[in-house]
Parts: C-alpha cells; structure tokens; sequence
C-alpha cells in the first residue's frame, strides 16, 4: 500500500493549485488522482474549442438535474470538466472576481477571516494581467487577457448601453464592477490558458509530486474519526492509498458531496436510503446547492456579418486558416465577447444581473448548433441567485450520476431580478446605435410583455451557466460541512478545497474566485503543517 502525505482527490482547478503549492517545498509526497485523462484533445488550447468540448463525453461528465416543476419538468445539462485541468478545460475562459460584498458576505455567514480583505492578495498573486492597473496583478500564473477581437455589432451594442444610462467600464475587475465593455478571458496568445498551463505544468517534474489519471475515486477511508486514506479504481483494478497528514477533496460541487456520501459521511436518511452505512452524520452534505440561471434573448440582424455567417463555408476556412498563421479571429472567442454588470433596481447598491453579448445565436442551443441567419445573442443571469437545491446520491454506486435538484427561480426575489434584467436587455437593444443592425427579436419575441409572460420563457428556456457551488459550505453552524480551515466538522485528517466550500454565490463567473480559494487554502494547509512538524 502506496503512502503519500497528501492525497489530493480530483485534478481540477483546485487540484492543479495545490498540487503546485504542496509539493513546491519539496519536503512533502502529494499524490493527485483524477478521473479523467491527459487534457490532450485537440480542441482543448482553441479557445472556440468549448462549442466541441462541451459536449465531448472524454472531457465532460455530462451531468443533468432531475426534472423539477420551476422548470417545467425539464432535463438541463450541467457540463463538469473532467480531465487533469477540469472545467478550465472546456468552460468559456471567462474571468471575473465578483464583488467584494461577495466574500464579506461569507464572513457574516459564519466563515471566518474569509473576506475580499483576505483574498484580494491571492487574486493579485494569481493574475497575469496585461492591462489594469495596480489593484490587478501582472505577474501571476494564470494568464488573464481582455478580449481582442472587435465587430462593429458588439461596438454598437456597447454604444447602445450608454446611450441607455450606463457606464462604460474597461475592467470589471478593478474598484467597480457597473457598465459595460469586453470581456476578460483565461487565454494566452491566442490559446486557452487552463490551470495546467498555469499551476501542473510547472510542477509536473519534481519528484515529490504523483499524479494518477484515469483513477475513478470509490470511498474515502476511515478509522474512527479519522480520514486515513482514499481507495481508487484504475485500469479495473481497486487500489487503496494512505495519507499520513490528509486527504483533501477537490472533485467539485457535485462530486465531493457525492464521494463524502458513498464513505458515509452525510445526512442518515440520504444514505440509509442509498444502502451506504453512515458513518459520520453530516447534515449540510450536498444541501446549498447554488448556481447561475441565464436566459438568453436572441435577435435577426441585417448589414452586418455575424459569428453565424463566419462560421461556415468558406468564411469558415478563412478564419481557421487566420487561426493558425496568427492565432487571431473567431477562433479565439469564448462564450462572451461584451460584458454588461447592471442594477434592475436604483435602491440597490451593487449590480445584480450580468449579460454575455455575443454576435451569433443558436438554432439549437443544447447542441451548439448556429442560425443560418445573421444573429446576435444575449445572456442574461442574475448575479446572486437566492434559491437553494441539493445534489445527493441515490445508490453506493460511485459510477451512478447523483440527483441534482437545483431549484432554480424556487424564490421570488430571483424571478423579479431575471425579468428586470430581460427588460433592460431589450431596452439596450432599442437604442440608436443598434438600429442600422436589427431585424427582429426571435427570441422571446416582441409578444412577450407582461411578468407573466417573461417568466414562463425563463422557466421554458433557461440554462444553468455551470456554476455550481455550496454543496460543502463551510461555517460553524449546525449545517456546515467545513470549517473556516476548510476541515471537515468532527473529522481530522480530511478537507475540502473547491467550490462547494462557498456559502454564497459571486457575482459572476466563479473560475476566479476557485482559485482564489484554492490558494488561500494551501496556506492554510501549509501553516497547519508547521504546526504539526
């Protein structure tokens, strides 16, 4: 039986930071053990790869939420990276750090020392960012860039924002979030820029640090109170390894309340319900499941060319031959080309609605499949969802996808905030500078009016953003699954480092604030091993 000092359970954002942290001191043997594989697909590093990616069984988990009734009993994907680089893998490489409220917010829930005081130096320490001033980092290893690609319809659409009231912003991620601009993207020369790039890569060849891919995770194992090790599947064969000081979870926000659960740790009537013996009651296992709810509004353009036309034919061969000579174009797109942060409301004090504005709209969105027409689309999403699901297992099979009921539009406050902001997007859309451009609104549809009526095409047609968090959240409270040192309550020997750590949402996409995370907890982890040498 193989023994590590640490084992570290999931290859993923999380994963890669630690890995790099944890070993970088050379005094301590880390073993990473990931699910998937190499991040060695071909449309991994082009930045419009996501479009393939996102449906490609090898790198995708390919989760679904059970059918819930806010939604009218449908089926939606919730895409999950799988592979050494997780969802930096195959997500929109869009990077935002929230909202300092965000983080104070997890304070006031009961997770000490965690504020945007205490995590703005690891964002500044992480960020690689070109432009920005000094409330930016320039050094990092994650490289950050705006995006550089510009159209005339996504420079009208910026010009019609403020000809509706708001700001224009040229970073998002500076001292205020409000207004209107492009987006900044995890990408570098041309190419994505996941977090192998940034954290595995350097740390790949030192000699402390293992890493197995393709090892399905089982069970966490226990002796007492005690996490002593973690028992994998590899190539069909079980194996069982030791962690002298701990284990840490980093298998995301549907998969580390689902590998807690098949070890025994959760709530009794889950597990009693699922054939697994509890073995540590947890009550706050898998509950405060949260994520991003977007619609998006789409419209029929005219005397443009949009990433429709441009991405089929011989427009198309242009752009990948553009592509590779200079690593310029269309191929360097994610999911959102403009950003826009506003309030629905002027008694509030920050914004709570983010849009994606992209020059291209889809016939079929699930399947990545593009109008034949000129189209323009827009993302809307609130910012801090209220509304709480859960994700639990139904068997002690770890190969078995757990339920994931997320309740999305479960609280009124979240249905007002997602009709205000489709309102504002159509009014946005309405000004001058976007009227040389505009045909019609496909989607809703101009009969689309009343509350009413803009609610039942979110519920019809609105998608998770794959952004889930809080299945793990930490606190000291009853419910909490970790503490403020991201230990398990009344376990030693165990952590959780990943999304589901969170209390609440952040106001925009949470790539960012993982990692942030993730560096502040190897700190920790770190200072607790002084203490115990």
């Amino acid at each position: 039986m193989s023994s590590y000092d640490y084992v570290i359970v999931g290859g993923g954002t999380a994963g890669c930071i630690l890995a790099n942290r944890l070993s970088a001191s050379g005094k301590h043997r880390v073993l990473v053990l990931e699910a998937g594989g190499e991040p060695n697909g071909w449309w991994i590093p082009i930045p419009a790869g996501f479009t393939k990616l996102m449906v490609d069984k090898r790198f995708n988990w390919n989760f679904k939420t059970k059918p819930e009734a806010g939604t009218y009993q449908r089926e939606i994907a919730v895409p999950r990276g799988k592979g050494l680089g997780g969802s930096t893998l195959i997500n929109g490489m869009i990077y935002v750090r929230g909202q300092p409220g965000d983080y104070d917010a997890w304070a006031e829930t009961g997770a000490k020392d965690w504020n945007f005081e205490t995590l703005k130096p690891y964002f500044r320490n992480m960020e690689n960012y070109a432009q920005g001033d000094a409330t930016r980092g320039h050094e990092g290893p994650m490289r950050i860039h705006q995006v550089t690609e510009r159209y005339p319809l996504s420079n009208a659409f910026i010009e019609a924002a403020q000809q509706d009231g708001h700001a224009l912003n040229p970073d998002y991620n500076g001292d205020e979030q409000s207004g209107f601009g492009y987006y900044q993207v995890a990408q570098h020369a041309g190419k994505r820029w996941s977090v192998v790039d940034g954290y595995l890569k350097p740390a790949r060849g030192r000699s402390n640090l293992s890493i197995e891919t393709g090892a399905h995770v089982l069970k966490l194992n226990l002796e007492g109170k005690r996490c002593t090790g973690v028992t994998y599947k590899q190539h069909g064969r079980e194996v069982t390894v030791t962690a002298k000081v701990e284990v840490i979870l980093c298998a995301g926000s549907i998969q580390s309340p689902q590998i807690l659960e098949l070890s025994g740790i959760g709530r009794a009537d889950v597990l009693d319900n699922a054939g697994v013996r509890l073995k540590h009651e947890l009550n706050g296992v898998g509950e405060n499941y949260i994520d991003h709810f977007a619609t998006r509004m789409n419209w029929r353009m005219r005397n443009t060319v949009t990433l429709n036309e441009m991405a089929r034919g011989w427009r198309l061969g242009m752009a990948v031959s553009e592509y590779f000579a200079k690593k310029t174009g269309i191929l360097t797109l994610g999911t959102g080309l403009v950003h826009g942060f506003v309030k629905t409301n002027p008694s509030l004090t920050t914004p709570d609605i983010q849009y994606f504005f992209v020059h291209a709209s889809y016939a079929n969105a699930a399947n990545r499949i593009l109008d034949k027409h000129p189209g323009m689309t827009i993302g809307v999403s609130q910012l801090r969802p209220k509304s709480k699901g859960s994700i639990h297992i139904e068997s002690g099979d770890s190969y078995a996808m757990p339920a994931i009921r997320p309740n999305m539009l479960g609280e009124r406050e979240d249905q007002v905030s997602l009709i205000e902001g489709m309102k504002i997007a159509r009014r946005i859309v309405m000004q001058p500078a976007m009227q040389p451009f505009l045909e019609e609104e496909t989607s809703p549809g101009v009969n689309v009016q009343t509350d009413e009526q803009w609610l039942d095409f979110a519920r019809r047609n609105g998608q998770t953003i794959y952004h889930p968090l809080g299945t793990c959240r930490m606190g000291e409270d009853e419910e909490a699954v970790v503490d403020s040192r991201l230990r398990i309550h009344g376990l030693s020997g165990l952590r959780v480092v990943d999304a589901s750590v969170m209390p609440t949402m952040i106001s925009g996409n949470i790539q960012g604030a993982v990692m942030a995370v993730a560096e502040r907890a190897a700190d920790l982890i770190i200072e607790d091993a002084k203490l115990i040498n």
